[in-house]
């Protein structure tokens, strides 16, 4: 082939790829929202559905499907879902250091809508979980009880709407499977289903109200105060992932619960300034020390949920840099301030 001819077959091919950038690029902005929010709930973490979103885009111009005319959700799904899949399994093999917990985002049902496109349903699906409860912090570590498949057939089914035939497709599975799937993975959440906090205007107002009120018990050291807030039962969790000295296993009960936070407040250097927010659908705390100390984290996001008293039954702290990278700080205000001071419970 001559000069002259390689040059234009080169220049043909590089004017096919760029038609199937644009292209790919029309479908990226349609779909992206969409795909996104299921990869969030499907791995429960900003920075992996960041990555299987871009993986799945990657995909589809290295090899799109074959008929590019027909509708690209479908085919866009059922890669993003095997992609994520892949995912969990990596991360089931790899293991973690201490408690896994969700990274945090900051949305509530007004930034629902910014946040993902609305299903055509609506903002509920089939009475069982509505999208922001799917994407609270106790649902997210409910769905950690499910295999990488049955996480895939309940989000479709029970929060994405999805049919049973729709599911099949979109995991490349049969119908028989879809149905069998989906038996397993609502007895694996009858646990959360039973003591399930969906985040309605009331439970925001509530957890607020606690929050407020556990922290003003913490910083004037009224201790009997904390107790009152407190669940009998309350759990704690911490997510360090290793980066951070953080528990390394479920602080359980009133009083542990309460020795270990004020313990450390009285030993962290530096101020702790938090502002309250909605952290996925509920009332939370961002919070920074003014002081950087070794192996302390120096950023954390705080979540909490209550009781059928209104008492805080949870406390899920996030101080794992890789799972705060969707969380804005700096601006940290001052709801709440030290509670070096307070007196630990005798």
């Amino acid at each position: 082939m001559s000069r002259e001819g390689a040059a234009s077959g080169a220049s043909a091919r590089r004017a096919v790829s760029d038609a199937e950038r644009d292209a790919l690029a029309t479908q990226f902005r349609e779909h992206q929202r969409f795909l996104w929010g299921l990869c969030y709930r499907l791995t429960g973490s900003a920075a992996d559905a960041d990555d299987v979103v871009q993986a799945t885009f990657v995909r589809a111009l290295e090899h799109p499907p074959e008929r590019t005319d027909e509708p690209w959700r479908p085919w866009l799904t059922r890669v993003a879902l095997n992609l994520g899949k892949d995912l969990l399994r990596r991360r089931k093999r790899r293991g973690y250091v201490g408690p896994w917990l969700p990274s945090p985002l900051e949305i509530d049902e007004q930034a629902i809508a910014s946040f993902e496109p609305e299903l055509a349903s609506g903002t509920t699906t089939e009475g069982r979980y509505d999208m922001l409860e799917s994407v609270s912090m106790a649902f997210l570590l409910a769905l950690e009880a499910l295999t990488p498949k049955q996480r895939a057939v309940l989000l479709l089914r029970d929060v994405f709407d999805y049919t049973v035939a729709e599911t099949a497709d979109a995991l490349g599975v049969s119908e028989a499977d879809v149905k069998t799937t989906h038996h397993r993975a609502r007895r694996a959440m009858e646990s959360y289903d039973r003591q399930r906090c969906r985040p309605t205007r009331e439970v925001q107002e509530k957890t607020r109200d606690a929050v407020t009120r556990l922290l003003a018990a913490l910083t004037t050291g009224d201790t009997e105060a904390a107790e009152r807030v407190l669940a009998p039962s309350v759990v704690a969790l911490t997510d360090g992932g290793g980066e951070y000295l953080a528990a390394r296993q479920p602080v359980i009960g009133r009083d542990r619960v309460l020795r270990f936070f004020v313990s450390i407040l009285r030993k962290r250097p530096g101020v702790l300034t938090s502002r309250a927010t909605v952290i996925n659908g509920l009332p939370a705390l961002v919070s920074e020390y003014s002081e950087d100390a070794p192996r302390l984290a120096p950023r954390q996001v705080t979540c909490f949920t209550i009781d059928a008293e209104g008492r805080i039954d949870r406390i899920f702290s996030v101080l794992a840099s890789t799972k705060l990278t969707a969380i804005r700080f700096g601006d940290a205000g001052s709801e709440a301030s030290s509670a070096r001071d307070a007196t630990p419970p005798a």
